[in-house]
């Protein structure tokens, strides 16, 4: 095989190129030959005429930053001012009353999301295990966990017969997965992307959150030998209507006299990729709490000493930029605006989709929140084809097509359903 002298065994078995990528050139190919393609792939919010969305807001703050913080290095861990930003930008108003509950928070800036995904991969795990996702998730997890040598497992994203108080949580398969792992790992860490999942837009209710953190809870006191690590991916959780819905379950929870063992922690990827526009600037963080403070300084020891060894430090102008913009009330009103316009874009698509799909008879999936619509789909490749020879181009994952709202213009709605129901027909 051509380069095995070179690559390990590991790098032998990397095939192919990233699906979504993949079939975003599918459709620029077909644009640049002049054809009236439809775009549905790529994971980036755009305006209705096909260019980026940028929140107006973050990006005079960028551009306003003075030339050393454009040039110089980051502290390793993050610019002070905007890890403290980070743990709000996570845990939202119910921050400051866990603070007053005796929470401890760490955090460490990342290249994205994806940077906070690899510090947890990297550290929370012990090489071989396997974390728990759901059975529909972002593919890149998989080389997140395979490249720190970790394995996955599944529970499925919708439970097989729907519970009245929590109709989008599976918790049987949820519980009896994570038993399954706490009795062969010293550690078990979920990944949870929720609310505003990608690739479906699904959002867990507050009751569904409730119950799956009670089952967490359960599991670790069942098993205080054994880590458990709750991570929530708010990669998308800006654009949902409950922003913060995860700090409020637990806040709530707490008040209500849950018992918080001391081998829970919880963690939350931060990405400011989509709630501030700033893909290209890579910048995220991992915040986690727990009520213990040796705790979260030592995490913050450990993963500041895991970023220096793996990309030395996130960008330090997009830290600085956000964190001068959300200092003043006038900033992060100026902010919100713009989010809450660039929300109401994905709102008016997504429920022109959901109507478009019921009147075509077209089994689209529960979506509520963020990027994404969903529809589940035996042979997602054929079906993506068939959409794509009617010039609407949208991403075949496993067990479904991925349907990209943030990238369609809002014009283009019914041709998508219409292409839908054509494909399924």
């Amino acid at each position: 095989m051509a380069g095995e002298a070179f690559l390990n065994a590991a790098g032998v078995e990397k095939h192919g190129n990233d699906t979504i990528f993949s079939w975003w050139a599918k459709f620029q190919e077909a644009k640049s030959a002049g054809l009236p393609a439809v775009n549905g792939t790529i994971g980036a919010l755009l305006e209705d005429d096909g260019s980026l969305a940028i929140n107006k807001a973050v990006d005079s703050a960028i551009r306003n930053a003075p030339e050393q913080e454009i040039a110089a290095y980051a502290p390793l861990a993050g610019l002070p001012a905007f890890l403290d930003l980070s743990k709000t930008l996570a845990f939202g108003d119910a921050r400051e009353e866990l603070e007053k509950l005796g929470f401890h928070f760490s955090s460490t800036a990342s290249p994205g999301g994806s940077g906070a995904l690899y510090l947890s991969a990297n550290n929370f795990l012990e090489k071989g295990d396997s974390a728990l996702l759901r059975d529909r998730y972002w593919g890149p997890y998989k080389g997140f966990l395979e490249n720190n040598s970790l394995d996955y497992v599944t529970w499925p994203l919708l439970p097989k017969q729907a519970d009245e108080s929590h109709p989008y949580f599976a918790k049987l398969e949820f519980e009896e997965k994570l038993e399954m792992l706490c009795s062969k790992q010293s550690k078990v860490m979920v990944w949870l992307n929720d609310p505003a999942h990608n690739p479906t837009g699904l959002s867990m209710t507050p009751s569904g959150r409730m119950a799956c953190l009670e089952s967490f809870v359960d599991s670790a006191m069942n098993n205080p030998n054994v880590g458990h690590t709750l991570l929530i991916d708010s990669a998308y959780s800006l654009y949902a209507d409950e922003t913060h819905a995860w700090a409020d379950t637990i806040l709530e929870s707490v008040e209500n006299g849950m018992m918080w063992p001391e081998n829970l922690l919880i963690s939350v990827a931060v990405s400011l990729s989509k709630s501030h526009t700033i893909y290209g600037l890579r910048t995220g963080a991992l915040v986690s709490m727990h009520p213990e403070k040796e705790i979260t300084d030592r995490l913050d020891t450990a993963l500041c000493v895991t970023a220096r060894q793996t990309w030395s430090a996130t960008p330090r102008v997009s830290q600085y930029g956000v964190s001068e913009l959300h200092s003043t009330a006038e900033g992060g009103a100026a902010w919100t605006e713009e989010r809450d316009r660039l929300k109401q874009l994905l709102d008016d698509r997504r429920s022109s989709l959901v109507s478009e799909c019921k009147e075509l008879g077209v089994p689209i999936n529960p979506t509520m929140d963020g990027f994404f619509a969903w529809i589940e789909v035996d042979k997602p490749v054929e079906v993506a084809e068939k959409c794509a020879a009617q010039g609407v181009f949208l991403v075949p994952l496993t067990g479904g097509v991925r349907i990209g709202l943030c990238a369609l213009p809002s014009g283009a709605v019914p041709k998508v359903a219409e292409a839908l129901s054509k494909a399924l027909g």
